[in-house]
């Protein structure tokens, strides 16, 4: 694991040089946003060097590299709050039930499109359910789906960080899921596990509209400089990308 500070208040997490979680300061402890793959101790651990409990996990998606460590940290963690947006909570019970992404039921006015990575069956419950403009803490959501149906980036309103979850990939040149083009163990990444690549373009203008001050991704390094040229020219390259595929 490698730890560095995004701003005075939030953490990242990396493993396998791939993979971030945050650690999110509130008033009342840490909100950890998605788990990553590895490791339960390594997250605990930190925390602890914060001197700060963990009181709640916020999820930006149900996808394996973000929710894997969620049974562990549960049980590590018995008090602690899981929260969801509402529509990817429905995707995150399907999987419970056992059902593969592709047998997955979509909703009236999405795009009739197999939803597509690994989703997998775990134990935790989801306690709380969220939608777009809610707030948690600090934190403020924004639907972005198109990754998957259900995906939430956050906007932290203290200082204007956007943690996009895999509405962005940081990999080299920032991207839009299903356009990104960075090689990782963990293979292309963003882009065999979208669920419908214009719903991601549509969802990553919105948020570039939100005009954050620093863009925090699930996969990559924080954009720091020139964030909002960087994002009009993803956005750019997608379009042109999707428009001949």
């Amino acid at each position: 694991m490698q730890a560095a500070p995004v701003t005075p208040d939030i953490t990242r997490l990396t493993f396998f040089r791939a993979v971030n979680c945050y650690l999110v300061r509130e008033e009342d402890g840490l909100t950890l946003v998605d788990t990553a793959v590895a490791s339960t101790e390594s997250i605990l651990w930190y925390a602890k060097f914060l001197n700060l409990p963990i009181r709640r996990i916020l999820l930006t998606h149900a996808h394996m590299d973000h929710v894997a460590q969620l049974d562990n940290l549960t049980a590590s963690l018995p008090e602690v709050e899981v929260w969801m947006g509402a529509r990817e909570t429905r995707l995150y019970d399907q999987a419970q039930r056992g059902l593969s992404p592709q047998q997955f039921a979509l909703e009236a006015g999405e795009p009739n499109t197999p939803v597509k990575g690994g989703f997998p069956r775990l134990k935790s419950q989801i306690t709380h359910e969220f939608h777009e403009a809610d707030s948690i803490g600090s934190l403020r959501a924004y639907f972005s789906p198109g990754h998957t149906p259900g995906h939430m980036a956050f906007v932290d309103e203290r200082d204007g960080t956007m943690l996009a979850g895999d509405a962005f990939v940081a990999f080299g040149s920032l991207r839009v899921p299903g356009d990104a083009h960075a090689w990782t163990g963990l293979g292309m990444i963003g882009n065999w596990a979208t669920w419908h690549k214009m719903t991601a373009l549509e969802s990553a203008l919105r948020l570039s509209d939100v005009r954050p001050e620093i863009l925090a991704c699930g996969h990559g390094k924080p954009v720091t400089q020139r964030v909002k040229e960087k994002m009009a020219d993803a956005l750019d390259h997608a379009g042109h990308a999707f428009a001949h595929s």
